[in-house]
């Protein structure tokens, strides 16, 4: 069977790592994305380390299944070029900021109502509702914005500091992605397309704001803002004699089982860890237990005793050990092909599975303007059509 979006062509006018990134969960469900590009390319191309220019390692990562072809849009001939594909498509994507959207005439009013079954998906640093409309932005700014920096800074004790990921790119890419798939579920029912607005800044507010708004979610408030437990400083990776583990005793039975194999049983009938509400209220206590008693046997024998109580664990992994990891080399998780330009290659796989309609490696990373020709034809000819 063919993917759950086969069909769909989407013109991906994205570049960095939310929108590619967006674009390639879709195609990877079957759609036909074509990539729109300037000359230079996308600039996530001219990161290294690469083996030929214009080839970097995320540019393989985030653009596998489309199709790339390249526009000057500062001409007319390549902004005709544009608009006959926008005209074939199922979905428009886009993260250059509105107000150049708007100056080149393709702004989501103009757009839609031009194409009134087209999906016009606007990715934005801030909402154009909003004083930060057209605010230039990137995901270390987002991070900064959010609040996720000061909360890595524990919440303002420390200095602020930025996740180590691209965080705020692809928690948005999941957004993006689930919006466009709903749009196009909608235009399914009604037959009419629409625009939609996801901005990076409210989509990451909202993202934090689950466990993070805490008490300020009561009026008046019940509390501050943050989580107590992932804000308390004995929630890290926990030493053993010989390396690091995570761990998180959570329901009842999974602290009680903890305490029993520390030898601590007594701790489950402690007034201020016996339930769940009472826990909330002394998690750095908590954690600190942990802390102490991990120190007192090797990984290996850790595992074992949690393994055997049912209590989530997991070692800390270098992400080198990743490619090596027996569960991941079970399932044929790391996917070994051979590009025609890049030569062999290692990719994560597709982690989710569709029964019916499966996703699959269709297409490899293109070269700039690789598919210019055949999809500029594919369009001549479906006008004559």
């Amino acid at each position: 069977m063919s993917g759950a979006l086969d069909g769909v062509r989407i013109v991906d006018l994205t570049s960095v790592g939310m929108g590619p990134m967006a674009t390639q969960l879709l195609a990877d469900m079957g759609a036909d994305v074509v990539k729109i590009e300037g000359a230079e390319g996308d600039v996530f191309r001219h990161v290294t380390p690469q083996r030929h220019h214009g080839m970097g390692h995320p540019h393989l990562n985030l653009n596998r299944n489309k199709r790339s072809v390249v526009l000057d849009l500062k001409t007319q001939g390549g902004m005709a070029n544009l608009l006959a594909l926008i005209a074939s498509a199922d979905v428009f994507i886009s993260n250059m900021r509105a107000p150049a959207m708007r100056r080149l005439g393709l702004d989501a009013e103009t757009l839609t109502k031009k194409y009134p079954k087209l999906i016009y998906c606007g990715c934005y640093g801030y909402s154009e509702k909003g004083p930060y409309a057209g605010r230039a932005a990137v995901d270390d700014t987002i991070q900064a914005a959010c609040g996720l920096a000061w909360l890595q800074g524990d919440a303002g004790n420390e200095p602020p500091r930025y996740v180590k990921s691209v965080v705020a790119d692809k928690v948005l890419a999941l957004y993006v992605a689930q919006a466009v798939t709903a749009a196009l579920f909608a235009r399914e029912r009604t037959g009419k397309g629409q625009a939609v607005e996801v901005p990076m800044f409210e989509c990451m507010v909202s993202f934090l704001a689950v466990e993070h708004l805490a008490g300020k979610t009561f009026v008046p408030p019940e509390g501050p803002t943050g989580y107590s437990r992932l804000l308390n400083p004995f929630r890290r990776p926990f030493q053993t004699t010989d390396g690091y583990i995570g761990v998180v005793p959570y329901t009842d039975g999974q602290w009680r089982r903890f305490f029993e194999i520390i030898g601590a049983p007594e701790l489950a009938r402690d007034e201020r860890y016996r339930t769940q509400q009472a826990r909330s209220r002394h998690f750095g206590q908590l954690y600190e237990i942990i802390d102490v008693a991990l120190k007192q046997k090797s990984t290996t024998e850790w595992i074992a005793l949690l393994k055997d109580a049912d209590i989530p664990f997991a070692p800390v992994n270098a992400l080198d050990a990743l490619l090596d990891d027996p569960h991941l080399a079970a399932i044929g998780f790391w996917r070994k092909l051979e590009h025609p330009t890049e030569g062999a290659l290692i990719q994560a796989g597709l982690p989710i599975s569709f029964s019916l309609t499966p996703m699959e490696v269709r297409r490899h990373a293109p070269g700039i303007g690789e598919h210019t020709e055949e999809v500029l034809v594919e369009v001549v000819k479906a006008k004559k059509r």
